[in-house]
């Protein structure tokens, strides 16, 4: 009897697992579950990718990629167990398929992910996001944060940039790579270097090795990085042919430390000292490193230890000088990134001006904290290498990681802000940094639609600021005779949604408020109010650069910029103009619909 019965059983065992390893054997796969969560996939065709289903609110898988029995990469990807929210493709192009195997660890054996994985020679990269922008920069698909090794060589601005090309969440840390020969219009290029056994890669720089002080080559571009593995170390990697392809210096890593926070390395050339300078974000400080090759690095000094605010990690140094808008002077800024402890809530830039000699950089205003950006989704910004005309030109991360994994987007997460050229002021004793919109953003523009030259006294409406409105615009307006207490504009759309703009002129504040923009239920974060501090005068001059989910607002000459995602419904093509206890004149207000 327990004989007929072991049979029984075990013929019952044999179809389970026979039902099991055909699981995926009709699209090309076969799955072979091992129990304790753990299953081989093996390609049975020649194709490209493994398409791997994916459930954001799965845990992480380890998937582990092995040819002829070595591991040649191990990721951690959220598979989908109850149901699949979308697909990221699975490189296996050029695999000899029959000692090609993924290892799967930390699923179980009824989910999802088994039926719905499929092998595809193409992935598809349409846009099909709702809120996806049109003129910020956004990779194909999957996640990305902080722009990385920005450089310009021959005619090409390069973005490296933190993405993971396993899921629209956090996480297996890649430079993504895209070129651009305007700021505006990028190609999307593979992959520029992946995680090895020092780690995962984190944020870092790129600068031309001009005159071959390194030896890898004259004119190489030379990647600075931090190797984030169970210490964070820097590593290098240098490219022969213009960022195409990255060869990873033999001799990583070359800057360690026994901190924990311990990364982001932004290298420059300090021409007086005839030196390479790094710049390392440690903990709460930055540290200053000098060599003369690239490969061997002397520590120089620390800055940090009661500079301006604290809340969180100092995170994406960068270091720069700049000229002072109506004179012949330059100072030393110090960009630094903080997560959280922004003047709102979460991840915001701040900056610090004063003088640096190669060795140790000096703050003119210790008891004083300047931040580059009043929005909440500004963050990790940092500046082109070698970029042409003497310019400095900025570019940031546009969001803010009290939320950033669980905006509304799926097939990617995050864009950039727009490029922003970068010079001092001064007022009030203080030098302070100004950021603009840079010029290449013009040639977006349609001709305007002119609707200014009017007085508000109490409230005004404009309807229908363009035809066919798509959300992807920008408003000029010139604003002025003020006379009251307070006066803005809201822009709002046919459900109710809207953002509303206040200059409060008793409390010398201008404010954006995003509390009813449309979609803020993913986050008890989101909703909330951004302010910044204003001159009072009798005209001011904004910019409005509006695409999709984000608005952008300058101030004339960049002396306060504010940058919030928004997730209207529908986009904004009203607006309304309201005063309190005065008036004014909108003296003029151009509308442009932008062109990419």
């Amino acid at each position: 009897m327990k004989t007929q019965i072991g049979k029984i059983g075990g013929i019952v065992l044999l179809l389970c697992f026979m039902c099991l390893t055909s699981l995926a054997e009709g699209v090309g796969l076969r799955v072979t579950y091992l129990g304790n969560g753990q299953a081989i996939v093996r390609s049975l065709q020649e194709k490209n990718y493994i398409l791997l289903p994916i459930e954001e609110k799965a845990n992480e898988a380890k998937v582990t990629l092995l040819v002829k029995n070595q591991m040649v990469s191990v990721m951690n990807v959220r598979l989908a167990v109850d149901k699949v929210d979308y697909w990221v493709p699975y490189d296996i192009a050029g695999l000899d398929v029959a000692s090609t195997l993924l290892d799967i660890q930390g699923v179980k054996e009824d989910a999802v992910c088994w039926k719905e994985m499929k092998l595809s020679d193409s992935f598809d990269k349409q846009n099909r996001e709702k809120y996806r922008p049109v003129y910020h920069f956004t990779p194909e698909y999957g996640w990305m944060n902080d722009p990385n090794g920005m450089v310009y060589k021959d005619g090409e601005y390069h973005l490296f940039y933190q993405y993971n090309p396993y899921g629209s969440m956090w996480g297996n840390m890649h430079w993504g790579h895209a070129t651009s020969k305007d700021l505006i219009h990028w190609e999307h290029l593979p992959i520029a270097i992946v995680p090895d056994g020092l780690g995962t890669i984190f944020s870092g720089s790129c600068v031309v090795d001009e005159n071959n002080t390194s030896g890898f080559g004259k004119g190489a571009i030379v990647a600075f990085y931090t190797s984030a593995g169970r210490s964070q170390t820097q590593s290098m990697a240098y490219s022969l042919d213009n960022g195409r392809t990255f060869h990873k210096y033999s001799g990583n890593p070359v800057v360690t430390s026994n901190v924990r926070d311990f990364r982001d390395p932004k290298v420059f050339w300090h021409e007086d000292t005839k030196k390479w300078v790094m710049i390392l974000a440690v903990g709460q400080e930055m540290q200053l490193y000098s060599s003369p090759n690239l490969k061997e690095w002397t520590y120089e000094s620390s800055f940090g230890e009661g500079q301006g605010a604290h809340g969180g990690v100092w995170e994406c140094p960068d270091l720069i000088q700049l000229p002072i808008k109506g004179t012949d002077r330059k100072k030393w800024v110090l960009i630094c990134n903080l997560n959280p402890g922004g003047p709102f809530g979460g991840s915001a830039t701040q900056y610090f001006v004063g003088k640096f000699d190669g060795h140790r950089f000096v703050n003119e205003s210790p008891g004083k904290t300047k931040w580059m950006d009043f929005g909440r989704d500004h963050y990790a910004t940092v500046t082109w290498s070698n970029a042409p005309s003497g310019r400095t030109i900025a570019l940031a991360w546009m969001s803010n990681w009290d939320y950033a994994n669980q905006v509304p987007t799926m097939q990617y997460r995050s864009a950039n802000s727009v490029p922003r050229d970068l010079f001092l002021y001064e007022q009030d004793g203080e030098t302070y940094l100004a950021s603009v919109p840079s010029d290449e953003l013009l040639t977006l523009r349609n001709k305007p639609v002119k609707k200014g030259g009017f007085k508000v006294n109490k409230s005004r409406e404009m309807k229908n600021l363009l035809k066919n409105n798509e959300g992807i615009y920008e408003i000029e307006l010139k604003v002025e005779d003020v006379q009251g207490k307070k006066f803005g504009f809201q822009l709002y759309n046919s459900k109710g949604e809207q953002v509303s703009c206040l200059f409060d002129l008793e409390k010398k504040l201008f404010s954006m408020d995003r509390n009813q923009s449309g979609e803020t239920s993913f986050s008890d974060r989101f909703a909330s109010v951004t302010s910044a501090p204003i001159k009072i005068q009798d005209k001011y001059v904004l910019r409005l650069l509006i695409d999709k989910s984000s608005i952008e607002i300058f101030e004339g000459d960049g002396r306060f910029v504010m940058t919030n995602l928004v997730f209207p419904d529908e986009p904004y093509n009203h607006l309304r103009f309201d005063v309190e206890g005065g008036s004014f004149k909108v003296e003029s207000m151009n509308v442009y619909k932008l062109n990419k």
